[in-house]
């Protein structure tokens, strides 16, 4: 029997079952999915939404919802979770092509306080990694919070990791897209994630770029 495609799966609704036994479904994400994105945001704890946006923000105004919603599945994908219980969204990543380098596209995760810790980062990344080589991309950047030696240390072990740009408390990475599966250094990367006092959730710098200039943020308040 032939097996559907990655992309087949996520039009339809992937079926997971995560570490601890939660169950989702994995598709890509789409304009309709306005409320669910503003109910999932509210959500996040104020500091898991500092973790993912890099600036505070208390609300997520009309212009970033579009922004975040108005995907084109070429140059910005969104592969999104659902809790298959309540259907309500628990998770996305997301990928926005470079407009200089259109082989390279900024990586982005996100996953609510109640979700985290089981997985799910990393599933969501492996499903979009093979959205991101099936559309030519061949590299992943992204910008991480680096508060102390031992997370730098870390990224300089790290082989396939290139450190892009380094400025007080944040480090620009890439990452190579392998031609199968999710690549060991991300999935390393994701799963320190959780370890606050190290590391954070990776973040897209022109998600975060354009979400500090919208009313809302506060950058001021960190």
């Amino acid at each position: 029997m032939e097996l559907p495609t990655t992309d087949e799966l996520v039009l339809l609704g992937a079926p997971a079952t995560l570490t601890d036994g939660s169950r989702v479904r994995i598709r890509q994400g789409h304009r309709s999915d306005r409320e669910l994105l503003v109910r999932g945001f509210e959500r996040l704890s104020p500091e898991s939404r500092y973790r993912r946006f890099l600036v505070p923000i208390t609300e997520l105004t009309d212009e970033m919802v579009r922004y975040l919603t108005e995907v084109d599945h070429h140059d910005h994908e969104a592969i999104i979770a659902l809790d298959e219980d309540t259907g309500e969204g628990v998770g996305v990543a997301r990928y926005v092509r470079s407009h200089d380098r259109p082989d390279v596209a900024e990586l982005a995760v996100t996953v609510v306080d109640d979700w985290q810790g089981k997985g799910l980062g990393t599933l969501l990344v492996e499903v979009l990694s093979a959205r991101a080589r099936a559309e030519g991309i061949v590299r992943f950047s992204a910008l991480m919070l680096a508060r102390n030696d031992e997370m730098m240390d870390l990224l300089k072990r790290l082989e396939t990791v290139s450190i892009v740009e380094q400025e007080l408390g944040t480090v620009e990475i890439e990452v190579p897209i392998p031609t199968v599966g999710l690549a060991p250094a991300l999935r390393r990367l994701l799963q320190i994630a959780a370890r606050h006092d190290v590391a954070v959730p990776l973040a897209g710098r022109e998600l975060a770029t354009r979400l500090a200039a919208y009313p809302g943020s506060d950058q001021s308040a960190r």
